[in-house]
Order: structure tokens, then C-alpha cells, then sequence
């Protein structure tokens, strides 16, 4: 997996720019509702290159809250448009396909776990859990080379959505030989950083424990598989503080700038995690989250803007001349892991 394919994972801040009044409504969590932008009517439809960006946004954002019942609502809405490279048509046919196989109970209501966001209650069902462990093992006992084939997906197959579904249809498995397999691979393999902590996450959900330890770049990591964070808020707080810092700067008068932190804020900590800068972030100094925050909204600015000034973004977060230096350090892991993801 040489120059594996991340859009699923990240979005390109240089190449996406949409219009103010819909980051205005973007400003929720979860980003934007898909219902509200989906027509009943949907003959002859052409999406913009823009549009297509922000729906295939959505989608990444869906599947990463396993709202599934909503991601084939999603797609297929895309399979009706016109005007798409037949490459766009086959990926979305191929993804439809293979969450209609892997989830049939969200086949017939397209809210799925995404059902009632209006409200503050996001939690899944009491069941949902037990429901998607029964799917894998009825597939298991249907195909006795089912966890095989999902392996298969995960490591040999090219990274895409069915990477991360054949990871979470993983975790729901027994055997500890497919523990041994996933932390071979991450162990011996050339993987993406987010697609690392993907498999942090399978592994703490099958239950593993004790420590890891993997190659980042060239930095060695040592993660305890305990505290692999689940979700958003299994984070430590001082992670929420430092876009707490960016939204207190720019939610009113800047929501663009906003949204786009935010997003790029919980892809970037899930590249980090495990590393120096990680563990720099949790060192409870409310300047360390300033450096961050002044960083983060730095790099944003430029991505969307093309300008920088530096002198700009360091004086809203009270960045003197003296933190300076781990001010430029902090913006380098930005830069780095940003280029990283435009190298498609």
C-alpha cells in the first residue's frame, strides 16, 4: 500500500472553498444534514465539482459515525446524478454494494444509528452493539473464510471505505490470531496514520491489551491499548480545548475558517496519537494549547486563503516571541501532515 488513497479520511483544505451560507450551517458537529440537501426530485441533477466535494465530505463524515442508513440514502442519491467521471459511479455502485452486504438493517431507514440528531441524544440503541456482532457471525457461520476475506480487505486490498468496514466487522470476531495479524501489519507494514489508529480502535474493540508499539514516520510509538480513544469525547479534555481556543477566534466571524478546524483538528489527533506531539498536548499548559490552537488556525487560514500572516495568528492566541519556537514546531506537524494528504 505504497500511495494509499485517503480521501476517505481527509479532505483537501486547498482544494474545497464553499460558499458562506453553508458553512453557516456546518457548524454542528456532525457537519451539515444530508437531508436537507437531498431533493426528492432527483432526475437529471449535476453536481458541481464543489458540491460533489462537500457530499463526498458528508459521506466520509456519516461512515465515521457509522451512520450507515443514511450513507446509502447518500449514495444513492450520487448514482442518480449525471455528469460524473464513471470511475465516481463504479466506487459509489462498488461502497452501496458493500454496505447493503454488511448492514441490511439500515437498508429500509435511512437515518440508521443517525436517527434523531436533532436532538442532544446521539447514543446508539441499548442492542445496536449486539446487533452488528450477530450480522458478522451469521456471515461467519455462512463463510467459514469470512474473517480471512475481511483481512484480506483491511491489508491487501487498496485503502478505501471497505477498509475501514471490513476493520469494524473485525472487532466484532474471536480469535486471537487475527490480533496477531492486525498488529503484525501495523507493525511491519508502511501505513497511513490515520489508518494506524483505525486499527488501534479494532483492536481495543476486540478486547486487546496491554501495550503496542509501532513506527510513525520515523518516530518509534508505544500506545497502551486501554486508552485507545473510541470516540470524540474518550479523549483527554485538554484535545477539546484547543479548538475551544479556535472557536472563542473565529465560530461568529470566521465560520468557514471554524468548521474547517474543527475537521481538521479530529483527523490531525488521530495521526498524532501515540506521539511526542500528542503527549505535548496533554501537558495541562494553558500555553501549550494556545501554541496549538494559534497553529491550527494558522495553517487553516492558509489553506483556504492562500495568504500568511503569521504575526496575525500568533497575536490572537498571545504567542510571544519567546514561544515562538515551539509555535513554528507545532505548525510544521501541520504543514507536514496537510502535504501529506494533497500528495494524491
Amino acid at each position: 500500500m505504497d500511495s494509499p488513497s485517503i480521501h476517505m479520511f481527509f479532505f483537501k483544505l486547498k482544494e474545497v472553498c464553499y460558499n458562506q451560507q453553508l458553512f453557516a450551517q456546518a457548524r454542528g458537529k456532525e457537519g451539515i444534514h444530508i437531508k436537507e440537501h437531498i431533493s426528492p426530485a432527483k432526475d437529471n441533477v449535476i453536481l458541481f465539482p464543489k458540491t460533489l466535494d462537500f457530499y463526498q465530505i458528508q459521506l466520509t463524515v456519516m461512515l465515521e459515525n457509522e451512520r450507515y442508513g443514511e450513507a446509502m440514502e447518500l449514495l444513492r442519491f450520487l448514482l442518480q446524478c449525471q455528469g460524473q467521471d464513471e470511475r465516481h459511479y463504479e466506487e459509489w455502485q462498488a461502497l452501496l454494494e458493500w454496505l447493503e452486504a454488511a448492514f441490511p438493517q439500515y437498508m429500509n431507514h435511512g437515518g440508521g444509528q443517525g436517527a434523531g440528531l436533532d436532538s442532544d441524544e446521539h447514543e446508539e440503541e441499548p442492542d445496536e452493539e449486539e446487533m452488528k456482532r450477530q450480522n458478522v457471525r451469521a456471515k461467519l457461520a455462512e463463510d467459514q473464510h469470512y474473517a480471512d476475506k475481511l483481512l484480506h480487505t483491511a491489508m491487501e486490498e487498496p485503502l478505501s471505505e471497505q477498509t475501514m468496514l471490513a476493520l469494524e466487522q473485525l472487532s466484532y470476531l474471536e480469535g486471537s490470531d487475527i490480533d496477531d495479524k492486525l498488529v503484525g501489519w501495523l507493525m511491519q507494514a508502511r501505513l497511513h496514520p490515520l489508518l494506524q489508529f483505525r486499527v488501534l480502535q479494532t483492536l481495543r474493540k476486540r478486547g486487546m491489551q496491554g501495550t503496542v508499539q509501532f513506527k510513525r514516520g520515523q518516530e518509534q510509538v508505544s500506545v497502551d491499548m486501554e486508552t485507545v480513544p473510541l470516540t470524540p469525547e474518550e479523549f483527554p479534555p485538554q484535545v477539546a480545548m484547543v479548538t475551544e481556543r479556535v472557536a472563542a477566534q473565529t465560530e461568529v466571524q470566521e465560520p468557514t475558517l471554524y468548521y474547517f478546524a474543527q475537521e481538521l483538528w479530529s483527523q490531525f489527533i488521530m495521526a498524532i496519537y501515540g506521539t511526542e506531539d500528542y503527549r505535548s498536548i496533554l501537558d495541562e499548559d494553558d500555553t501549550t494549547i494556545d501554541i496549538w490552537a494559534a497553529a491550527l488556525h494558522q495553517i487553516v487560514t492558509e489553506s483556504l486563503t492562500g495568504s500568511r500572516n503569521e504575526e496575525e495568528s500568533r497575536a490572537m492566541y498571545g504567542i510571544t516571541d519567546t514561544m515562538r519556537f515551539r509555535f513554528e514546531q507545532a505548525y510544521r506537524s501541520f504543514r507536514q501532515f496537510v502535504s501529506a494528504g494533497m500528495q494524491e
